[in-house]
């Protein structure tokens, strides 16, 4: 089964809170979503990236205001672009 980030993004939402110290696991993602954690891993550190998403120093995951702000928007089709600022833009 192939896992989306928007899936990862959602199902962290649901089992996380960004305010209140809510958090949950990769393992549980892993479980809630039906897949590997190596997948879960590797959604999660674009998620985070993009500042949607947190992974504490103990491996404890949250989902962050401005993911939870995101999957507000209700977009169907929801992109997260990850920009580097080049040179002339500083």
């Amino acid at each position: 089964m192939s896992v989306t980030r928007r899936a990862v993004l959602q199902c962290l939402a649901e089992s996380s809170a960004a305010h209140g110290g809510e958090t949950t696991t990769v393992e549980a993602l892993a479980a809630a979503l039906n897949t590997d954690e190596l997948t879960v891993r590797a959604h999660l550190r674009r998620l985070v990236d993009c500042d949607v998403a947190r992974v504490s120093p103990g491996g404890e995951v949250r989902v962050t205001t401005t993911g939870e702000e995101l999957l507000d928007l209700g977009l169907g089709g929801l992109s997260v672009i990850d920009s580097e600022p080049d040179d002339a833009d500083g």
